[in-house]
């Protein structure tokens, strides 16, 4: 104890628990990318019943779609990219 500050004495990482802590983000990574595709098949999905019922146009729903693809592919590889420098970041010692 200092005052109101607790210290606590952290050790470095080795190299074991650096990979170990890189398999996490690798899951958290996955998992996010996951949720990314349930999404985009509730969008699709809409768009299907959209279009099914009449409210959209077939030439809406094609253009929409390829939109929503788009945003899920730049998604993904916003992740993948920010995977790759946290790896980095993890394994720097």
């Amino acid at each position: 104890m200092d005052g109101q500050n607790l210290r606590i004495p952290l050790p470095e990482l080795n190299e074991e628990r650096r990979r170990s802590l890189v398999k996490v983000a690798h899951e958290y990574a996955e998992k996010a990318k996951v949720a990314i595709r349930h999404v985009r098949r509730d969008g699709m999905d809409a768009l299907k019943k959209a279009e099914k019922d009449g409210d959209i146009s077939q030439d809406d729903s094609r253009s929409l779609s390829d939109e929503v693809q788009k945003m899920t592919d730049g998604t993904i590889s916003r992740i993948d990219h920010l995977l790759a420098e946290k790896e980095k970041e993890i394994m720097q010692v």
